[in-house]
């Protein structure tokens, strides 16, 4: 197949391909059409449900609501947190009905095993290719059957699937199998998985390992994947080992404190002091400033994507939050001790001179973030008024009419090698602003210069509009950004060279427009010590699982929500806060 197409320095370009693979979005199902119509749920033209600002579960029709890709594109853990959400959304409904019909799961009669001699079942996962691709299954279950111990013995394409747990399920009753071994993934993911299995065949589910010849081996042994197959037989024999020496374990009960710590009052941290409320939680919320709001509270709009105004929704919260006597307001105040466990915390927190401790059964992180300051000099900032920020313009709009040409400059602060991330908010925020001066001054020229222009899902609907109304984009090379300066005549003169043309353009703007990133909070790696949770490599706090668990820590009890986590709009803050007060009622 032969493929034409034009390269970044203008020039036509042909090549031959074997196998040409399109990527395709997302549409809404007819069937998705079918259920809204029923449900009376408004739609917009594009066939997805017409959704609330800030929390994108709520549809236009009380009592029906949305997540995943039936509102939208979006990725797996967008998708995992609307879940989260809308569970959330939902359960606060039935607060006052919660525990008034329990169904218990019914298990089988536990097996006694303690008379029974040995007797292992071994299940080898290809997790597709994931390890199959590297690892030589049949040669480790092979050699697995002539372990002492091992009755059992065979391999499952992916032995977390419904029919491999039956599988398994079924082999432990037949064989009498007493003790199991899964050689396949993470146990941080599926441990609770197989051992729930175990219990639905009636052994205990403690008497169960796993081992991991995925992320220990078949992943960081690509290139060698013989040695690769040996260093799995021998994690699969160190589980056997292991699980031959387990003994049944029964769980022991404590009591939970109904209460819970959210460190944080901006706009994550309040959604979730209002929706742990409304689960009949009692609320600790810690704040460093003297007032409630955070970053939110700064900026009347550029957290939302399409420009809505949320000044009143923050204020909404706080009236709220200060009202409700089951939520306890700590301003001026830091958390100074963290100890105990799921259920049972103990914490210190610093007020003043004054010290307070405080009993709470989970906890919330939701610290916010803050804006990147340029540095002086850093594309001119700092050295002429002229010269702003995106927050700078959105406070001094009323001075638009005198301007006749405006540049704007993407990726400010971000996306280098101090701070590598992308802040997800700035291409849309830049757009936004950009038609806002249009608004003000259709005469006006604007000038965006960029690396890449990311707005995804409907936020699309933005860079449309933006062409449409003469906005022009010009894109420039990484290693070659613009350069801004003053000349003699106190004119602004921004190069930039454009691979398209093999030369320099200049421009001579009225204004200069820096559009910069989110940072972590300063205090992020200190609180992480305290915690006993990770950062990741930019200083953000790190989920569990970035797909299963994004708003997990692997320490139980603990969650994550909003810019603590990573640069996210308005709307990504409030579900995420809603999905950590879903994740810490379950």
């Amino acid at each position: 197949m032969r493929v034409y197409f034009v390269d970044e320095s203008g020039c036509s370009r042909e090549e031959i391909f074997d196998l040409v693979i399109l990527s395709v979005g997302f549409e809404v199902s007819s069937y998705n059409r079918e259920m809204f119509a029923k449900a009376g749920v408004a739609l917009q033209d594009n066939g997805f449900p017409y959704t609330d600002a800030l929390d994108k579960t709520l549809t236009m029709q009380d009592g029906v609501f949305v997540c995943g890709t039936a509102s939208g594109p979006k990725d797996i853990p967008e998708t995992v947190v609307e879940a989260s959400a809308a569970s959330c959304n939902v359960s606060s409904l039935l607060d006052e009905a919660r525990f008034s019909e329990i169904t218990y799961k019914q298990y089988p009669p536990e097996r006694n095993v303690e008379i029974e001699p040995l007797k292992i079942g071994v299940f080898v996962c290809h997790c597709g290719i994931n390890i199959g691709g590297v690892v030589n299954v049949k040669e480790v279950v092979d050699w697995v059957k002539d372990l002492p111990g091992v009755i059992y013995a065979e391999e499952n394409l992916y032995t977390c699937s419904q029919d491999t747990q039956e599988r398994i399920k079924q082999k432990i009753v037949e064989l009498g199998i007493n003790r199991v071994v899964v050689a396949s993934c993470s146990p941080r993911t599926h441990e609770p998985l197989f051992r729930e299995t175990l219990r639905e065949a009636g052994l205990n589910p403690y008497l169960f390992e796993m081992a991991n010849i995925r992320d220990q081996c078949s992943w960081v042994h690509q290139r060698t994947p013989q040695m690769a197959t040996e260093k799995a037989k021998e994690l699969v024999s160190m589980a056997i080992a292991k699980v031959s020496l387990k003994r049944p374990l029964q769980p022991a009960f404590l009591s939970v404190e109904k209460s819970v710590l959210i460190i944080g009052g901006g706009l994550s941290g309040m959604t979730a002091a209002l929706e742990a409320r409304k689960q009949g939680v009692k609320v600790f919320l810690v704040e460093k400033e003297p007032e409630l709001g955070g970053y939110a509270s700064k900026f009347e709009c550029w957290f939302t994507p399409f420009g809505e105004d949320i000044t009143d929704r923050i204020n909404e919260l706080k009236s709220k939050i200060l009202e409700d006597p089951g939520i306890e307001v700590f301003l001026n105040s830091r958390v100074s001790e963290i100890n105990g466990f799921v259920g049972n915390f103990e914490s210190v927190i610093c007020i003043g001179d004054e010290k307070k401790k405080l009993k709470h059964g989970a906890l919330i992180v939701a610290t916010g973030g803050i804006e990147y300051l340029p540095q002086k000099g850093e594309f001119g900032y700092g050295l002429d008024p002229r010269i702003v920020t995106q927050s700078e313009l959105e406070h001094s709009f009323e001075k638009v009419p005198s301007f006749k040409r405006v540049v704007m400059i993407q990726c400010v602060g971000s996306r280098n090698d101090d701070h590598p991330w992308c802040s997800r908010t700035c291409c849309s925020r830049t757009i936004r602003n950009a038609l806002r001066l249009k608004e003000i001054n259709p005469e006006i020229e604007v000038f965006v210069l960029y690396r890449d222009i990311r707005t995804f899902g409907f936020l699309e609907e933005l860079y449309r509009k933006a062409r449409e109304k003469g906005i022009i984009f010009v894109r420039f090379e990484d290693n070659k950004p613009p350069q801004v300066a003053i000349d003699d005549q106190e004119k602004i003169i921004v190069r930039v060279f454009l691979s398209s043309l093999g030369e320099e353009v200049l421009f001579s703007p009225d204004l200069v427009v820096l559009s910069t990133g989110i940072m972590p909070q300063d205090g992020n790696r200190e609180l992480a010590k305290k915690l006993k949770v990770p950062l990741n490599q930019d200083g953000f706090f790190l989920e569990a699982h970035v797909k299963l668990r994004p708003v997990d820590f692997a320490t139980d009890g603990i969650f994550v929500c909003g810019l603590a986590h990573s640069p996210k709009f308005a709307h990504e803050c409030v579900l995420q806060a809603k999905a950590a007060v879903s994740r810490m009622m379950t």
